[in-house]
């Protein structure tokens, strides 16, 4: 009986000791998961957050989905919104612009593809990409063309020329209502430059596009044509040392904060053209119809004036940061223009020779 108990005893005790083991060998990774993992993490800002429209677009009879690659803190991408607020306020909610930026519905290229297909219905199109869709379309990217804000508002006002422009789109399906930008290009640049021959000296990032590429070979200037995401570590590693773009562009997305220099080529205007699939706004009501048309354009008139003094106030901006402006002689101005003949023969077997010769004596300022 004795002996019994004592086994019972010893049983019991040998339980107590595995169980008290295995509660020490628990605790440890229970300390480990709390502290790598708290209950609530904080969640992910959104950073459209602040744009979300202040009503519920579920009721609309129509869809309008517009797209574009670039951020609403630049005037000509949030255009998009505000001509999605002014939309649905003079349709009585019967249509919603649903706008897209910062490339969620994807690149450009794919973009245009279902565009064209009516899966999108429209896009703020960078420029340089809506010569894909048509030759004619590539006349603004041409340097020293549309180079000014003044000319870029005397081209769109004068309805002959706007209207060839807008209808070369009609046979890829689409029609090109309205524009709008982001400033002048010129030269972002790790180290100064402030001619021609000094710009000799620097690998400038290009977009990819055959008009880019035509006017740097022209130009006689080094180049490395890429993608846009590709940019921020290609200046940091020192891949590249100068870029193709705006100032605007370069302050708000902080390419200033790597190249501390920008050269004032201003050769051409950044531009977006929107462009939209005309299977679908035909079969709008044409009630409809004449409210988005009259939107888009009231908007995008208002956005090219806010692009002027955005670019300033950027540029204002800038120099507070130490970047540093040199102006371009008239000299090279002219030197530049002199050495864009092979592509001002090039593309105008393209845009139409006429119609380029109309546009360059039209646009006097």
């Amino acid at each position: 009986m004795k002996r019994i108990t004592l086994l019972i005893f010893m049983t019991i005790a040998l339980m107590t000791l595995a169980c008290s083991k295995q509660e020490e060998a628990k605790a440890p990774e229970a300390k480990k998961i709390g502290e790598t993992a708290p209950a609530s993490a904080p969640a992910q800002a959104d950073p459209l957050a602040a744009w979300k429209p202040a009503f519920d677009p579920s009721g609309a009879q129509y869809v309008y989905t517009l797209s574009n690659v670039s951020h609403p803190a630049i005037e000509g991408t949030g255009v998009g919104y505000r001509i999605r607020d002014a939309v649905w306020e003079k349709s009585n909610g019967q249509i919603y612009v649903d706008f897209r930026p910062l490339s969620q519905l994807g690149g450009e290229k794919d973009v245009l593809s279902k565009l064209k297909m009516g899966a999108v219905q429209g896009i703020l199109c960078s420029s340089v990409a809506a010569a894909n869709v048509a030759d004619k379309l590539g006349i603004v990217n041409l340097p020293y063309v549309i180079d000014t804000f003044e000319k870029l508002d005397q081209f769109r006002a004068d309805a002959e020329l706007f209207k060839e422009f807008s209808d070369s789109a009609l046979p890829a399906g689409l029609k090109v209502v309205d524009i709008t930008g982001y400033g002048t290009y010129g030269w972002a640049t790790t180290v100064p430059v402030r001619n021609i021959a000094e710009a000799a000296q620097v690998n400038f990032r290009i977009a990819e596009a055959p008009v880019n590429t035509d006017i740097y070979k022209s130009w006689g200037l080094k180049f490395t044509v890429m993608p846009w995401p590709d940019v921020p570590q290609a200046l940091q590693t020192g891949v590249i040392n100068g870029l193709d773009h705006t100032p605007t562009v370069c302050n708000i997305t902080k390419k200033f904060d790597v190249a501390k220099y920008f050269t004032e080529v201003n050769y051409a205007q950044g531009l977006f053209i929107h462009l939209m699939n005309k299977s679908w706004f035909d079969k709008l009501p044409a009630e409809l119809q004449k409210i988005l048309i009259e939107v888009i354009e009231e908007e995008s008139a208002k956005s090219r004036t806010l692009t002027k003094a955005q670019q300033e106030a950027q540029i204002a901006d800038a120099k507070t940061k130490g970047v540093e402006f040199f102006p371009l002689a008239d000299s090279d101005r002219n030197k530049l223009i002199e050495l864009s003949q092979p592509v001002y023969d090039a593309w105008g077997k393209k845009v139409g020779q006429d119609y380029l010769d109309k546009v360059r004596k039209t646009l006097t300022h």
